[in-house]
């Protein structure tokens, strides 16, 4: 007969319905077949819902009802009955044991196991530090647990367990103590976490909020200092961590026992728990408290709190420290850092407020490193000021606090956490940078070309405009300045100009004004820093545009150091970025200049304006100081005007002179100072050697040049840089030889030039009055002629070896003279010999003398002289007008 099916009772109370006894073995096994049918498609446990609790009444078995009566009957039957029932108890007593074996064994399969750990799902909400013990802390840990049967991956074990645990609808365990080990790092213990008895419910979908106090102990402080420096040093890299327990558990009234929990989870070296980031929101340096030597800083930080923690910092002190010269330097000492007692909220972004103190500055940080110009400080504020990220260095921790237990001065002393820093681009630091009072100094004539003394060097007065961050609130001089500078024009480089030795420096404060903030400007006279020029197309820009008197802007970019003079010692600031414009312009005297004429090459002279004119040139004070058999070397001393601001210092300087694009001698000065303005008696010394340069046809064209030079014709010379002009630097002539200068022959003067511009003896007037014969006396009965003689030279003995001259009056031969004697023209004025005349009688000229007589006649003369200075010898001819020739018997 089949018995209707009821849930079995609370696993606390378990019961079986076997059905009435009956004669015989099939009643007994149709009675175990409907008993199995009947367990296996009931429920193990009770419902506590609505429709567990409302099972149908029904009347009880016969088997029961014997059962019961055989347990209350009389005494005297008791006996009896338990001989009779013995069986069916001991059937009822296995069945119960089978249910709870049955739950304990589907509780403990690998899939429940692995449906656990896939479905729980823990998300702490709040971790705060309830106190400080002695050996630890005291944590409130609350979060809510879930299980969530969707995260389990296989279809099984979802099914399996969320099955078993609607069945066992909660779990509970009790009070445990937690290992945490690090098993690649020779079972290094990191921590203990005493942990009390939690109840949750396991059900799928149901939530539990889950609040205790929790005690954690640290393992072996020197271990977890050497995992600490492993992390802050990048070198960890993986890192698997085992959690160890034995937990006691049961769910309902079923106890479990202690189940030995052991789970281990990798951590990549990218997920590891970062640095929270911080922002500096206020900074300001100023000098120390009264009290106290250094500087001090004050700041406030506000830092990114990702983390659901609660708990309160107390007051802390720390070292700041900065990288040596090499990685395995050991840090250097900056100085300290304190900050208050501070409140950690969860996922609250942090204000912190710190104060720190720089007494002074060790010698270890300014020193420059081995095998290098720059120390310790010099990279930490390079880096920083080029926005680059900079990294200094704190080093945990002391407690200012007597109350704080010894366990944490022990796990956190020598912890040092590197903070990078994002540098601040300084590149506005430098407000202006100039140069005033420029020298230039070309190069030394036998300068290595490789040597610094081989480049164009430059003086200046440098001023640097330091814009002062409102952050620095503190004493601040600038004692010395070098730089290494970037010269461009139009945004093309011309070359480097090089302030690689600190030179003297003085500064000045500017207070802040209107919207300007406070400044500081330093000064320092540079002298002969080289420019090294690295473009020749460039600088041939440059020089056209200033001989062509056009305004030049070249822009300079420097990297700047500054030697600083602040409240903790002397140190350098180095490679500064800095921008500036440095203007050349002509001087304003350029404007009062004369027009090149005659000669020089084509697009010179009078078909356009040479704008090198405005150099004024005068030449005086010539003298011979050698001779050969084709040159004469000359001495002089010359005048002109430098149409630049700037000045120049020529240890060497060679050019050309040419006529019609012929060379005819070269001119040399030295170791001369070139001022802006009229720069006047600046020596020179030009060797005439026109056939040395251009053959004998160059010395037709120089014999052509001198007749007609002092003959008083318009002549022109034109001067000519070239490759030799600087021989430690050839590409500079070679530049400047494309401007070539055509200027009026200056006058030969006895004296030395005047050195105004107005100056009345100007070469172009009185053009037709000769200037080598100075006068002439004619004697008519003894026919001869006396004449008095300029020479050119002040030092110097001319000798005239030759002479074949005829005076004409209006065109008309007067006579001839033909003399072959030589005779000398001393220095100054001279009279010569009486030179026999032969008067051409009859002529119109003669007769103009003969009526003369006793006065004076103007004539005219044409010579071919031969002339002899020293060794060098040339025939020139001349032609004159005007001559006043006085008339003796």
């Amino acid at each position: 007969m089949d018995t209707p099916e009821e849930p079995w009772a609370s696993s606390a109370t378990p019961s079986s319905r076997p059905a009435s006894p009956k004669s015989g073995r099939s009643s007994r096994t149709a009675r175990s077949q409907t008993s199995s049918r009947a367990t296996e498609v009931t429920p193990l446990l009770a419902r506590d819902d609505a429709s567990d609790d409302e099972e149908d009444e029904t009347e009880q078995p016969p088997a029961r009802r014997s059962l019961l009566q055989a347990l209350t009957g009389s005494t005297a039957g008791k006996l009896s009955v338990w001989r009779k029932r013995w069986p069916s108890i001991l059937a009822l007593l296995l069945l119960c044991i089978l249910a709870v074996l049955i739950l304990l064994g589907f509780l403990a399969t690998e899939g429940m196991e692995e449906y656990a750990m896939q479905a729980a799902e823990f998300k702490p909400t709040k971790l705060s530090l309830d106190s400080l013990t002695k050996t630890g802390v005291r944590v409130q840990v609350e979060g809510d647990f879930r299980m969530d049967a969707s995260r389990v991956k296989k279809q099984s074990v979802r099914n399996i367990g969320r099955f078993g645990t609607w069945i066992a609808k909660e779990a509970e365990t009790g009070a445990a103590d937690v290992d945490v080990f690090l098993p690649d790092h020779g079972d290094v213990l990191i921590g203990t976490a005493r942990i009390p008895g939690i109840k949750v419910s396991i059900r799928n979908g149901h939530t539990t909020h889950v609040s205790f106090l929790a005690d954690l102990e640290p393992g072996s402080l020197d271990d977890i200092r050497t995992i600490a420096h492993d992390y802050l040093d990048g070198q960890l890299g993986d890192i698997r961590v085992k959690g160890k327990a034995a937990v006691p558990l049961q769910s309902g009234l079923i106890h479990l026992g202690k189940q030995l929990i052991e789970e281990s989870v990798v951590f990549g070296g990218n997920k590891l728990p970062a640095l929270p980031k911080y922002n500096i929101t206020r900074l300001n340096i100023r000098e120390a408290d009264k009290g106290h030597k250094g500087m001090g800083a004050d700041a406030s930080l506000l830092i990114t709190n990702e983390f659901p923690l609660d708990f309160t910092v107390p007051p802390v002190s720390v070292n700041v420290l900065v990288d040596g010269c090499s990685p395995s330097d050991e840090h250097i000492m900056l100085g300290t850092a304190e900050t208050e007692s501070l409140h950690i909220e969860p996922k609250t972004d942090l204000n912190v407020n710190v104060t720190g103190r720089v007494e002074k500055l060790p010698e270890a940080l300014t020193e420059a490193c081995p095998n290098s110009a720059k120390s310790p400080l010099d990279s930490l504020l390079g880096d920083y000021m080029h926005g680059e990220a900079a990294t200094i260095y704190i080093n945990c921790c002391n407690f200012p606090d007597p109350e704080t237990p010894q366990w944490t001065r022990d796990l956190l002393k020598d912890i040092t956490v590197p903070v990078p820093f994002t540098g601040r681009e300084m590149g506005d630091l430098i407000k202006n940078f100039s140069l005033t009072d420029v020298e230039f100094f070309l190069p030394e004539f036998f300068a290595d070309p490789d040597s610094p003394e081989a480049s164009p060097r430059i003086s200046a007065v440098v001023n640097v405009l330091i814009g002062l961050p409102s952050e620095m609130n503190f004493r601040l001089g600038v004692d010395r300045v070098m730089a290494v500078a970037d010269v461009f024009y139009h945004k093309k480089k011309l070359g480097v100009l090089r302030l690689d030795k600190w030179q003297k420096a003085n500064s000045t404060r500017i207070e802040a004004h209107g919207e300007e903030g406070p400044s500081l400007l330093v000064s320092s006279d540079v002298k002969k820093a080289p420019l090294d020029v690295t473009d020749s197309d460039v600088f041939e820009e440059v020089l056209q545009a200033v001989i062509m008197g056009e305004p030049l802007l070249l822009t300079v970019k420097a990297a700047v150091s500054v030697g600083v003079d602040t409240p903790v010692g002397k140190f350098a600031v180095r490679d500064i970025p800095a921008e500036g414009v440095v203007p050349i312009k002509r001087s304003r005297r350029a404007n009062v200049h004369r027009s090149a004429i005659g000669g020089g090459k084509p697009g010179h002279g009078d078909k356009k304006k040479n704008p090198m004119s405005a150099i004024n040139l005068k030449l005086g004070n010539l003298s011979i100081l050698d001779t050969s058999r084709s040159s004469i070397t000359f001495g002089a001393l010359i005048n002109f005007t430098n149409p630049t601001n700037y000045s120049a210092t020529v240890p060497y300087f060679n050019i050309n002179l040419l006529v019609n694009e012929t060379i005819i001698a070269q001119a040399t000065t030295e170791n001369i100072r070139v001022l802006p303005g009229n720069n006047t008696n600046v020596p020179i010394t030009a060797v005439w050697d026109p056939l040395t340069h251009g053959g004998e046809d160059g010395r037709l064209l120089g014999a052509e040049f001198l007749s007609q030079y002092i003959s008083s014709f318009n002549t022109s010379l034109t001067i000519q840089t070239h490759d030799n002009t600087i021989p430690a630097q050839p590409f500079i002539g070679r530049v400047l030889s494309k401007f070539p200068l055509t200027f009026p022959t200056p006058g030969l003067h006895s004296k030395a030039p005047s050195d105004d511009p107005e100056d009345p003896e100007d070469p172009d007037k009185d053009k037709d009055s000769p200037h080598f014969i100075q006068d002439a006396t004619m004697h008519i009965l003894s026919s001869t002629a006396l004449f008095i003689l300029a020479s050119p030279f002040s030092t110097t003995t001319l000798y005239i070896t030759n002479l074949n001259a005829t005076a004409f009056y209006e065109g008309n031969p007067s006579g001839t003279i033909l003399y072959e004697l030589p005779f000398a023209v001393p220095p100054g004025l001279s009279e010569t010999p009486r030179l026999p005349v032969d008067w051409s009688f009859g002529s119109v000229g003669y007769e103009a003398i003969k009526k003369a007589l006793g006065g004076t006649l103007r004539l005219s003369a044409f010579a071919h002289v031969g002339i002899r200075i020293g060794e060098w010898k040339e025939t020139v001819w001349f032609k004159g007008g005007g001559i006043g020739a006085h008339v003796r018997l």
